[in-house]
């Protein structure tokens, strides 16, 4: 792309379906590689990835020639083939349907890396679904609490 030039830093947040805490320690490092290459395979760059056992959060470094949607879509898609190939969980594993994605600025990268970098202690004190509410909150999206988050059928 010719002339264009773009800073787009993107944190996606999503979780295992029904917020199952199934990544294990023992492989979520190989799980943070794998996806890693799928966000750089795609021309992105991979800034900072951690998570709990039931979610996770990257912060990305966007190009412009890929829609936000297109780039979840295959990194759940992705891993979570991979996750079952690779016989990582018991049952079947999956990502619940939709993520967060909030954009930044250059001169807010360090916070939010140092927020993703610090995902343990941060979950201490806040679960997963109140710490989702509050980046929702926080940037002003309007949400409807009944479909925030798949309940078991």
């Amino acid at each position: 792309m010719a002339n264009t030039y773009t800073q787009l830093h993107v944190q996606f947040v999503f979780a295992v379906k029904f917020r199952a805490a199934v990544i294990d320690p023992s492989w979520k490092y190989r799980l943070y590689t794998y996806i890693t290459g799928i966000i750089q395979h795609h021309g992105h760059t991979m800034i900072a990835i951690n998570g709990m056992p039931d979610h996770i959060h990257l912060l990305v470094g966007m190009r412009p020639d890929q829609s936000i949607a297109e780039l979840m879509q295959k990194t759940k898609q992705s891993s979570s083939k991979w996750i079952n190939t690779e016989r990582l969980t018991a049952g079947r594993f999956a990502w619940q349907e939709g993520y967060g994605a909030f954009s930044y600025s250059k001169s807010q990268l360090p916070a939010v890396i140092r927020y993703i970098e610090r995902q343990e202690e941060h979950h201490r004190d806040r679960p997963f679904t109140e710490e989702y509410q509050h980046f929702l909150d926080r940037a002003g999206i309007n949400y409807d609490q009944r479909y925030l988050f798949k309940i078991p059928d």
